[in-house]
């Protein structure tokens, strides 16, 4: 059976907004090739509104490889109830869609990795919903400051079990968590 991949950049303070402010000067070979194996896994996306309505603005017209080529030919599933449609390649909107009984049918079909990217408010619905397999978090050795961060104070306790851990030449610690 397939598994639910949540994957995020964030800071040492918990931020995921605006990765692109302080991830970058980071990402060296060893990130790289952790992104590498991850993508290799992956053959089905699923993205929030925002991630997506960035992302259809960038990628398809990218030539940033290997990522471009992924992301473009995947499957993708946008999970979102303000969007009409969605008009990317292999894309298709889980509007008002029951996600659990939407997660179940793509976990029992043929296939690899189902994994998230970016959208951090679809991981926070999921491990509140108990959809998640994994939780990977790869941390950044920087202070944001400020920004969205992914836990919010709902009061809602998750007990994981750290799984594995690896870091990077340039410091950024990838944990892979598993609920509890």
């Amino acid at each position: 059976m397939r598994k639910v991949v949540g994957g995020l950049f964030i800071t040492v303070d918990g931020v995921v907004e605006s990765p692109d402010q302080w991830s970058f000067d980071l990402f060296d070979e060893d990130f790289g090739a952790h992104m590498g194996t991850v993508l290799a896994a992956t053959d089905t996306m699923l993205l929030g509104r925002n991630t997506y309505t960035e992302w259809v603005d960038y990628w398809p017209t990218s030539t940033d490889e290997p990522f471009a080529g992924h992301i473009n030919s995947v499957r993708k599933y946008v999970v979102s109830d303000t969007l009409d449609e969605v008009g990317w390649t292999n894309a298709t909107l889980l509007r008002g869609a029951d996600l659990a009984t939407t997660l179940a049918e793509l976990k029992r079909q043929p296939g690899n990795t189902i994994g998230t990217a970016g959208s951090p408010t679809l991981v926070r619905r999921l491990l509140e919903a108990d959809l998640l397999d994994e939780l990977e978090l790869m941390i950044y050795p920087v202070v944001a400051g400020k920004g969205a961060r992914l836990f919010t104070d709902n009061g809602l306790l998750h007990r994981l079990d750290l799984v594995d851990t690896t870091r990077t030449g340039s410091g950024i610690v990838i944990n892979t968590y598993r609920p509890a």
